[in-house]
């Protein structure tokens, strides 16, 4: 009889093997510009218990977006763990307070405008002609980052966006 590999568990091995991937990549990347991680006590037990080669990403002010997607990705992820926020002003706070330039920011609704909750919001900052952009929601299983070009006009996400006056 042939054993098969379900797909789930084939994807989850692909997952791993790109988290094991990125998590070394990160911990390559470092200089003489970087801003350390907030750690919430989960990340700071995380990683207490890494190998002592492994490094925590950090900001990288002379890095590319991409070279910066690690950071972003775990503040992100930092804020999420927390109270898997559907609200887009803990996500720009953490930012902030890890170094992100706030005038750099855009911000989707939070709410619908028939005032339901988004399905999901997303959030970015300009970073050297590009843009990490972040979404969170409830119809996004896991919180996501990428990198992606500026649209036209200089800005990071289309359609009309939320003021960041706070």
């Amino acid at each position: 009889m042939r054993r098969t590999t379900s797909l789930p568990r084939r994807l989850s091995v692909a997952a791993t093997t790109m988290l094991v991937g990125a998590l070394t990549w990160a911990g390559c990347t470092g200089g003489p510009d970087v801003v350390p991680a907030p750690e919430s006590s989960a990340t700071a037990s995380v990683a207490a218990s890494a190998t002592p080669t492994s490094a925590v990403p950090v900001l990288l002010a002379d890095g590319s977006a991409e070279d910066n997607l690690p950071f972003f990705a775990q503040v992100m992820e930092s804020v999420w763990a927390v109270d898997q926020s559907y609200q887009g002003r803990p996500y720009i706070d953490a930012l902030v307070a890890a170094g992100f330039p706030k005038a750099d920011m855009e911000l989707t609704q939070d709410r619908t405008t028939v005032d339901n909750p988004a399905d999901a919001i997303q959030f970015s900052v300009r970073w050297q002609g590009e843009c990490l952009v972040g979404q969170v929601g409830p119809s996004t299983p896991t919180p996501t980052a990428v990198v992606l070009p500026e649209v036209p006009g200089g800005s990071c996400l289309i359609g009309q966006t939320r003021p960041i006056d706070w």
